[in-house]
């Protein structure tokens, strides 16, 4: 009881805690803020049963050669899937629960990998999504992500378990909104993805990692199960932490489809795999966040 109390405080504190990502020296354009941070749009408890198996790729994840591929050194090592969910704050009435980091044990060396919005559609990524088995939850805003819907539905079928998740239709800062207009944004988000993707989505992101109460309360009334936000945000060559300097267990890794022109050149492939050597450097394994959340 006293560890999910924590885990309240930290989420709802999470604000002292973060960290601007504009005038990083390799960070890509500044469209959003780590989460808990208030932002104004720019052009962007318990613990589980820990796992007793060893380190290995998921059944059906990436093929020995792969990762030579894509960059990599080694075989990325992939989570299996948790005997027991993790324990989560419950939400107050009428409300979704706030999840920045996954509550597993301090031993449990895994993250989630997010990526959001939906503007670059690269087909090396689909490439490299599919080789490497990645596991991604997207969070797609309708209004960058609707122009090839198709491009998404690939990496969800590739055989890595991705899944589709709602971002808004337009990217707005919520927290300007009424609730009505909020309840807007997420429904009908929950609505368009539904239509094309054939179920509405668990997870809502709020662009910014901006919310109030209004926005857990539409969140609920749009059939969001959880409000995702995120502890580590990818930039083009390393991450940026909102506390520490290193990745910690069951943190909810933040990046983007962007390319070159928001990279400063770089490619959203070789951000990527910037970013899956900076996880293998630090000994941790990918997860998939449906199976903890």
């Amino acid at each position: 009881m006293k560890h999910a109390r924590r885990l309240v405080a930290g989420t709802l504190a999470a604000g002292a805690l973060a960290l601007s990502l504009t005038g990083c020296g390799d960070s890509a354009a500044p469209t959003e803020r780590l989460a808990g941070k208030t932002a104004q749009p720019t052009p962007e408890a318990g613990g589980a049963t820990p796992s007793t198996a060893s380190p290995s790729p998921a059944p059906g994840g990436a093929s020995d050669e792969a990762y030579k591929k894509w960059g990599l050194t080694a075989p990325l090592q992939y989570a299996p899937k948790p005997a027991q969910k993790p324990q989560v704050p419950k939400p107050g009435p009428g409300k979704v629960p706030v999840i920045d980091r996954i509550p597993v044990p301090a031993d449990d060396k895994v993250v989630f990998l997010t990526f959001d919005d939906g503007a670059e559609k690269d087909p090396e990524f689909l490439k490299m999504a599919a080789d490497l088995k990645l596991p991604i939850s997207m969070f797609l805003t309708d209004s960058v992500a609707s122009s090839d819907y198709g491009y998404f539905e690939k990496i969800r079928d590739n055989g890595s378990a991705s899944t589709i998740n709602n971002h808004t239709l337009t990217h707005p800062n919520l927290r300007t909104f009424s609730f009505a207009a909020q309840k807007k944004e997420i429904c009908g988000q929950q609505e368009r993805l539904e239509k094309h993707f054939g179920q509405r989505p668990p997870f809502f992101r709020p662009p910014f990692g901006n919310y109030n109460d209004d926005t857990l309360r539409a969140a609920s009334e749009c059939g969001v199960s959880s409000l995702v936000l995120w502890r580590v945000s990818m930039q083009i060559n390393n991450f940026q932490y909102a506390e520490g300097s290193a990745l910690k267990p069951g943190d909810i890794v933040l990046a983007h489809f962007r390319g070159p022109g928001e990279l400063k050149g770089t490619t959203e492939t070789q951000m990527t795999t910037r970013m899956l050597q900076r996880i293998q450097e630090q000994g941790f394994r990918i997860g998939r966040l449906e199976d903890y959340l």
